[in-house]
């Protein structure tokens, strides 16, 4: 008999009733929820951790029903993580608390449920949310923009910029509603009536950090306001980790604005590049320790450094329509000139110059002067006028 998770999966697990300890008392209870696969999925997001690595190895084997079945049935030490949870397990005083709060129930196969997150080893067993939005199709179209919580005033602009010229394009902005970034990237979304997508460490009827309450209530007015654990559920250091690991793959890309050298948005680009999702960073003062994280990325070529939203959507939008132009400096007047033309336009002044002096200055002879000031006469750079030749900065009439 194999005591672990793998004998379970493989129905190599010890069975029997009556279980010891707290489960004794429960197995009708399981029994009945197991029947459901949606009340089974909502069990095990009360039962298990967030990303869990046994749980989503016995659901993603057996099925969350037949897992819960097992949970009720088998007595294998595998199972023994669950058990302490079992008393206060009540599938139906969950759902009672999310529909107090209009939050619903979502499961994989839904056809709102964003697919992305099925590519995680451990994905989560359900999602509870409350919102408008359809989150499968938001998701599609999506950018989580993620940074320090102690951000600068600079950070939070940057942000705040950024999400809000992703959303004119219709692009929805996903992040975690801490402090700093996460809150200046909610609100740049917001000012432009964007979509915006909170996702919780904690259960759906809290607002944490209670601090930006009314940001979340806002969210969840216009977007959504996601969470893995079941209601009740606290924000626990742990559960902020594995929250992470949704926005990174339930978004397109991942964009850091500051970031330390140890943060929690580099172990959210650290999940979005391993997931093969385009991952980028602003950069900062060469001096600010809330960029190094951010300098870090780009210099090791994890991320790709951008500045403002249409960078963005050049690495995230349609190929070809959301291209930009190369950054370039401000246009001076005779830049569109070859080098020849040029030197003659750079010899010539405001004030009138002899073909002679002109090619003495220039370094040409006189025939090629006379040449090229020809051209540049035509070309509207240059003008005859008595006593020579002037410069025209503007195009000479």
């Amino acid at each position: 008999m194999r005591g672990g998770a793998d004998g379970l999966v493989d129905g190599q697990g010890q069975t029997g009733l009556p279980l010891p300890g707290p489960a004794g008392g429960r197995v009708l209870d399981l029994l009945r929820w197991a029947g459901d696969e949606r009340l089974a999925r909502a069990a095990w997001s009360r039962l298990a951790e967030p990303g869990d690595p046994v749980a989503a190895k016995l659901v993603a084997g057996l099925g969350a029903g037949p897992a819960l079945e097992a949970l009720a049935t088998r007595s294998e030490s595998a199972l023994d993580r669950f058990r302490p949870r079992l008393p206060a397990l009540s599938v139906e005083a969950d759902l009672r608390i999310a529909e107090r709060f209009g939050a619903r129930l979502l499961i994989p196969g839904d056809d709102e449920w964003p697919t992305g997150l099925d590519d995680l080893d451990a994905p989560p067993h359900c999602l509870w949310v409350r919102g408008p939005a359809h989150l499968g199709q938001t998701c599609a179209r999506s950018i989580a923009i993620v940074g320090a919580r102690a951000a600068t005033a600079y950070g939070q602009r940057l942000a705040a910029h950024i999400a809000a010229g992703v959303a004119i394009r219709d692009v929805s902005v996903v992040s975690g509603a801490a402090f700093g970034i996460d809150a200046a990237a909610h609100r740049g979304a917001l000012s432009r009536e964007g979509s915006t997508i909170a996702v919780l460490a904690c259960g759906i009827e809290r607002s944490y950090p209670a601090g930006n309450a009314d940001l979340i209530d806002d969210i969840a007015t216009t977007g959504a306001v996601v969470a893995e654990a079941a209601p009740g559920s606290a924000p626990l250091r742990a559960r902020f980790l594995m929250r992470n690991r949704l926005i990174a793959t339930m978004t397109q890309a991942t964009l850091v604005v500051e970031a330390g050298l140890r943060s929690g948005s580099r172990n959210t680009a650290g999940t979005a590049a391993e997931h093969h999702r385009v991952v980028m960073a602003t950069p900062g003062p060469v001096t600010s320790a809330a960029s190094a994280g951010c300098h870090d990325m780009i210099r090791s070529q994890m991320a790709t450094l951008v500045t403002e939203a249409s960078e963005v959507m050049e690495l995230i939008g349609a190929l070809g329509r959301d291209a930009i132009r190369p950054a370039r400096g401000v246009d001076r007047p005779g830049d569109d000139l070859d080098p020849g033309d040029r030197r003659i336009y750079d010899a010539l002044a405001s004030t009138a110059r002899s073909v002679d002096h002109v090619a003495q200055i220039a370094g040409r002879s006189t025939a090629a002067t006379q040449a090229c000031l020809g051209r540049l006469q035509l070309a509207g750079r240059a003008k005859r006028v008595d006593g020579g030749w002037v410069r025209c900065r503007r195009h000479c009439p």
